[in-house]
């Protein structure tokens, strides 16, 4: 299964439908974390929770800029 992240950085999904990807983990059986289900790095993560869903996004915005 891709990953959030993954999906992103190949331009399928948009930053909007990270929401969708936790609510889908909220809801399964999956016994992996939330970071492990989007694909998301520690550092990611630490964005993500610390700062902002913006921060994180900026974060993506320049991976996604490189590939």
């Amino acid at each position: 299964m891709k990953r959030f992240k993954e999906l992103y950085l190949a331009k399928e999904v948009e930053l909007e439908d990270i929401d969708k990807y936790v609510g889908q983990w909220n809801f399964s059986e999956e016994t992996c974390t939330l970071r492990e289900y989007l694909g998301l790095n520690e550092e990611e993560e630490d964005v993500w929770i610390s700062q902002s869903d913006e921060a994180l996004f900026a974060l993506l915005e320049a991976q996604r800029s490189k590939s």
